[in-house]
Order: C-alpha cells, then sequence, then structure tokens
C-alpha cells in the first residue's frame, strides 16, 4: 500500500478516524489468542457507505480488509495476515432502537453485550446471549462468531436472536436481510449464513436482534462433587425432573484451584469437580425449582453455597474471569472450545486428563456442562521449546476423541487461523468445496478477511 492509496482511503472516513502509526497501530493486529500480524493502516468507519467506498478500492487494488470488533476473539479470526487494512467497527457503537412491544433491537456492530443487556433491562427485556467476555465484547464480534456463552442450555446461541442485518459485501455492495419481524422466510436465510461466518462473507453494519420478557427472578446454586460422573448424574437427574437450568456452569479441580481464593470458598480436596447452576423465571417457579436442585445436590455432594437474584452476581463474575486466571498455572495458554453430547463428557474428560499426564501439561477444563461445550485450556511456557513442541500432540489428539465420541472441534470460538489445519478433520471434502464456493461468489478477488477458515 503506497502512500497515495493510504491517503485516498483515510480521506474517506477523515484523520481522526485513522491510525497510520506503527507503534499506535499495534493491538489491533492481534486478538486473545495473542497471534500478532502488522496492519497497515487502521480505520474506524462510521457507516455502511464509509466502507463500501473501502471496499471498492481494495478490489481495484486488492488489498485485504480485515473487520475487526473488541479483539476478544480465541481463534485469530480479526488477526491481520498479510497486513492490509484494519477496519475497527468499535466506533459504531450506538443502540439505535428498543421496542419492548414488538419484541426487538437494532443496534450498531460496536455495541458492547453487557451494554445491551443493561439497556434491555431498563425496559424490563432481555437479550439472552452471554459469552463470559459480555463487558469487553462487541455485538458484531458475538454476529461473526455466532457466540454462545453461559446461558445456551436454555436460551440457545447468537443467531437465535438475529433478525435481520445490514451488511457490506466484500465487493462494496450494501444489502439488508431479514425483516424486523420474528417470523420470514423469503428467500433464501442470508443472515443465517452471515452470522457465524467470521467477517468473510461481509462486514455487519447493523443488526435487528430478538428480545424476550425479562425473568422475574433467578437463583444460583454452587454444589461440589467427587468426580465428574457424580456431577454429570446430578446434572442428568436435574433435567430429569422437568428443571431446564438458565445455565449449568463446571469447573474441574485445577480451573476452581485457578479461582478458589476469588471464590472464598472452602471445597474438601476429595470434591475437586465444581458446578454452577441458575435457575431464572417467575418468582414462585424459581423458588421451587431451587429447593428441587438442592433436594438433588444433597444426594451426590456438599452445596457450598446458593444465593438469590443479583447476591450472586460475584460468583458470576469469578466465572467470568476463569479464562485469564489460567495463567496462574503457566505462563501462556492455547484455549479449545471443544463439543461433545453431554453422555459423552466423562469420557471426554477422561481423555484430556490422560493426554495432560502422558504429556506432562497441566490442561484445565471449565465450560458449559449443560451443552457439552468443554473449554479446554492448554498451558505451557513458550520459552520451553521442548512444552511448545507439546501442544501440537495434545490438540490433535483431543480433537480425534471429540471426533470420535460424535462432537465439534469448535463450539463457540470459530475456526480463524487456529483451527484452521484441523477442519478435515471433521469436514469432508466436498463440504469443504462448497462453503469455498460459497466464499467465491461473496467475495471473487478474495479482499475480505483472507487467510481465515480454509487452509490455502
Amino acid at each position: 500500500m503506497n502512500d497515495s492509496l493510504k491517503k485516498e482511503l483515510v480521506a474517506i472516513v477523515g484523520e481522526a478516524n485513522a491510525i497510520e502509526d506503527p507503534n499506535l497501530s499495534m493491538p489491533y493486529g492481534a486478538d486473545a489468542t495473542k497471534l500478532y500480524y502488522p496492519p497497515d493502516l487502521v480505520l474506524f468507519p462510521q457507516n455502511a457507505q464509509e466502507m463500501s467506498q473501502i471496499l471498492i478500492l481494495a478490489n481495484r487494488f486488492r488489498f485485504p480488509v480485515v473487520p475487526r470488533g473488541a479483539g476478544t476473539g480465541m481463534s485469530g479470526g480479526a488477526v491481520p495476515i498479510g497486513g492490509g487494512v484494519v477496519l475497527s467497527l468499535e466506533r459504531m457503537d450506538k443502540i439505535l432502537e428498543l421496542d419492548a412491544k414488538d419484541g426487538v433491537c437494532v443496534v450498531e456492530p460496536g455495541v458492547k453485550t453487557l451494554q445491551l443487556q443493561v439497556k434491555a433491562r431498563e425496559l424490563n427485556m432481555f437479550y439472552p446471549p452471554d459469552p463470559a467476555s459480555s463487558k469487553e465484547c462487541t455485538i458484531g464480534g458475538n454476529l461473526a462468531e455466532c457466540a454462545g456463552g453461559l446461558r445456551a442450555i436454555k436460551y440457545g446461541v447468537t443467531r437465535e436472536y438475529v433478525l435481520g442485518l445490514e451488511a457490506v459485501l466484500p465487493t462494496g455492495d450494501v444489502i439488508t436481510t431479514g425483516a424486523r419481524t420474528h417470523k420470514g422466510v423469503v428467500g433464501y436465510d442470508l443472515t443465517r449464513l452471515l452470522v457465524g461466518s467470521e467477517g468473510t462473507l461481509g462486514i455487519l453494519t447493523k443488526a435487528i436482534l430478538k428480545l424476550l420478557p425479562l425473568p422475574e427472578a433467578k437463583a444460583t446454586l454452587l454444589a461440589a462433587f467427587e468426580g465428574v460422573d457424580k456431577a454429570m448424574e446430578y446434572l442428568f437427574d436435574v433435567l430429569g425432573s422437568g428443571i431446564l437450568p438458565s445455565a449449568a456452569e463446571f469447573m474441574d479441580r485445577l480451573s476452581y484451584w485457578c479461582v478458589s481464593d476469588e471464590l472464598n470458598l472452602l471445597i474438601p480436596y476429595d470434591k475437586p469437580v465444581l458446578l454452577i447452576f441458575e435457575v431464572d423465571g417467575r418468582k414462585f417457579q424459581v423458588k421451587k425449582d431451587l429447593e428441587i436442585l438442592l433436594g438433588i445436590a444433597k444426594r451426590y455432594g456438599i452445596v457450598i453455597a446458593h444465593a438469590f437474584d443479583d447476591e450472586a452476581e460475584d460468583i458470576w463474575n469469578v466465572r467470568r474471569e476463569l479464562s485469564p486466571s489460567m495463567y496462574k498455572l503457566k505462563p501462556n495458554k492455547l484455549s479449545e472450545d471443544i463439543v461433545v453430547p453431554r453422555t459423552k463428557i466423562v469420557q471426554m474428560l477422561s481423555t484430556i486428563e490422560q493426554i495432560s499426564e502422558n504429556l506432562d501439561l497441566p490442561i484445565p477444563v471449565f465450560g458449559h456442562i449443560g451443552d457439552g461445550n468443554l473449554h479446554v485450556n492448554i498451558m505451557y511456557d513458550a520459552n520451553q521449546e521442548e512444552e511448545k513442541q507439546k501442544i501440537p500432540l495434545a490438540v490433535e489428539g483431543i480433537f480425534k476423541e471429540v471426533i470420535k465420541l460424535k462432537g465439534t472441534i469448535s463450539g463457540e470460538h470459530g475456526v480463524g487461523i487456529t483451527k484452521m489445519p484441523y477442519l478435515s478433520m471433521e469436514l469432508a471434502p466436498k463440504h469443504i468445496e462448497v462453503m469455498k464456493g460459497i466464499k467465491k461468489v461473496f467475495d471473487p478477488n478474495n479482499i475480505l478477511n483472507p487467510h481465515k477458515i480454509f487452509p490455502s
């Protein structure tokens, strides 16, 4: 990219919305994976029209464009391999409409997830998707990755709440998909196609999202168990009782150790597996559900604490900080987010424990046990070459077991860069061929977020 082209690009957004200095643009070359590739230019567009002009130039001069939210991604999906322009959407952060009667909101992609949840709550409404990084992550990033989060067991993932989109295609064309209604089946479902496409098929500039009535009450329960098998028996008993928790979270022994000081709980050493359950709904129903949860838990383990409403927020805040707390074990981390059927969780965790022992690497596991989504954290020291060489062995061993158990190698982090080498373990050649064909239709010059998802 020469200086003349950079000036033309900066002129589209204005100097106040551009970063050319390599030192200042460094944070925009990485995400939560800590992978880094330097961008040539960082731009902060304010609307779809500015993005369209940028992409038209990108097709003319063949430079890559990488859309970016808050950089909380765990797969390298927003890292600018090959340089080019990073389009940060963080300044497009307006909630344009909140309508409790229609049960919809219209937002720009830079709106933080927690910000939307708080605003919806003021109208007694509820936006259920709840990634652990909700304080930092943006709606645009959630849509690009089809984020899941803590409430997926009851409420589903992000795609269930997307009614329509405004998107700028890689060619610079601006399209709208879906409708401002809770139903709509006209034509192919391009909304579903764009959600989860990891910024490779279009840049999402507005989203029409579905809202639900705010549950009247909620309650949280913590319980410790002697092993994963007992914890899973408890979960199945809860589900069998007719209760569908709004969250069902799991920490293994190592994970719990990382946050035990913050939780300030004393759990006997012989009860290393911790579950956190949340139920929500009408007050009378929540009270009844909590009584049932307590009654079942007493047959399996020790109930550590339970709390109603916001009294439990400290517990959930600690759960949200679980991932960064892992650095107490080792200075470096590779995070995977596998999913297996609930009936296979015990077997999956047993395999991970065996891999950890064989490679002499700590691998704490936590996650959304209610939907089978486990966050597997391979901890290592990047300064130790021997430990670095073990990482691919650990990942391959874990993924092989996932596929064997009819699971998936990513539940919410996406493919990006980190899972790209393993794509063929899960998807057949024809499947990949069809997806590459879709990419070619949307992006004939491979301008938008290239070098992601598909191996070259």
